[in-house]
Formats: structure tokens, C-alpha cells, sequence
């Protein structure tokens, strides 16, 4: 009897270190809608990179997110412009919170209204997200861009995406998580309307 005691005593440090252990970062969720007609008028154009209204991150903070999404989409044949030359426009929206901050809020669903967003339309999208698993304090990104066409504004792609990170994880940072974001938003743009990928990150 001695000896089990003794046994699972042993055993409770390794549990409790388990228990203390962060979820690592990520995975990064996607979603991004595309105008099948306007397909082929994505990349290769002249592009202005801009605030979006409403964007919880504003000013310096949003900088280095501005500065990723047009990194990314250089590699499409965007070419970074001014407002008056751009043929298409990029608005950028970023919101970042704490695990805190959602738990007042009530049950997560991370986007306007919790609702399922459809193309051009402007409504949120809910993405979800698995805040279980531990108790460990932690930072949500989400970035949302929205391309359109300067003249007519009429919306031709967006996208959205969400990261969770522990809050000493470089990924819970405005520069790595900006990196991580626009990599895993663009990767194979313009993608599938209404996909949902899960995209793996460096935690």
C-alpha cells in the first residue's frame, strides 16, 4: 500500500507539469471568398494597401500586417502604389484580444455576429476556435483583407484569418504573427470560394 502511495506521489509532479504545459500556437484558420468572375483581374495589377474602417489595430500597430499582405502579394505580381495609380485596393483589418477578453463576451465564436459570412458580403465571419486545453494565458490575432476594384469597389477577394498563441510565444507578437498570418491567407491565392484550410505554424 506503502509502495502505490509512494508511486503515485512520484507521478503527481510529472501530471501537474503536463497540466502547466501551453497548447503551442496555432494552427492558423483561413477562410477566403472569391468572385469567379473577377478571377482573372486577381494579381499582376497595381495596389494600394490601406486601413480598413473599423480595424482595432490602427496606425503603427497595423504596420507591420500592411507591410506582410503586400509582401505576399508581390509574389502574385502586385505591385505596391499609391491611391491615385492603384488599379485595386487592399483593406486591412486586424483585432487583437486575450483569452480574458472572449470569456466576457460569452461562448467564442470569433467574428461579427458569430454568422456565416458569404462572398462580398461584408458580414463577419464566425471562425472557430479551441480555446480548451489549458490555462495558460494566450493572444488571438485575427486579420481580415478585402481586395476591390479602385474604380467601381466592387469586392473581388477576402479572406480571414485567425491565430491563437501562448502570450510569451513570439506568434502572440504584432511582427511574427503579421508574418504568419498574410503567409498562411495567401498561400495558393486567390484559393477556393468559401474554403476553410488550417494552415500549421512555427510555434
Amino acid at each position: 500500500m506503502k509502495a502505490r502511495i509512494a508511486i503515485a506521489l512520484a507521478a503527481l509532479p510529472l501530471a501537474l507539469s503536463a497540466c502547466a504545459t501551453p497548447r503551442p500556437a496555432g494552427p492558423i484558420e483561413v477562410t477566403r471568398f472569391v468572385d469567379t468572375d473577377a478571377s482573372a483581374q486577381l494579381g499582376n495589377a497595381r495596389l494600394f494597401v490601406e486601413t480598413a474602417p473599423g480595424s482595432g489595430e490602427q496606425g503603427l500597430a497595423l504596420t507591420p500586417y500592411k507591410n506582410a499582405v503586400a509582401r505576399e502579394l508581390a509574389a502574385y505580381g502586385y505591385v505596391d502604389d499609391t491611391r491615385a495609380s492603384a488599379r485595386q485596393t487592399a483593406s486591412v483589418s486586424v483585432e487583437r484580444s486575450t483569452l480574458e477578453d472572449l470569456d466576457r463576451r460569452g461562448p467564442v465564436s470569433v467574428g461579427a455576429g458569430g454568422s456565416t459570412g458569404s462572398y462580398g458580403s461584408g458580414v463577419g465571419l464566425g471562425l472557430g476556435i479551441n480555446l480548451g486545453g489549458g490555462s495558460d494565458d494566450r493572444v488571438v490575432t485575427r486579420m481580415e483583407v478585402r481586395i476591390r476594384d479602385s474604380q467601381s469597389g466592387r469586392v473581388l477577394w477576402e479572406g480571414r484569418a485567425l491565430l491563437d498563441a501562448p502570450e510569451g510565444s513570439p506568434l502572440a507578437q504584432n511582427q511574427p504573427a503579421a508574418d504568419a498570418l498574410a503567409e498562411a491567407l495567401f498561400r495558393g491565392f486567390p484559393g477556393n470560394n468559401g474554403e476553410t484550410i488550417e494552415v500549421e505554424v512555427n510555434p
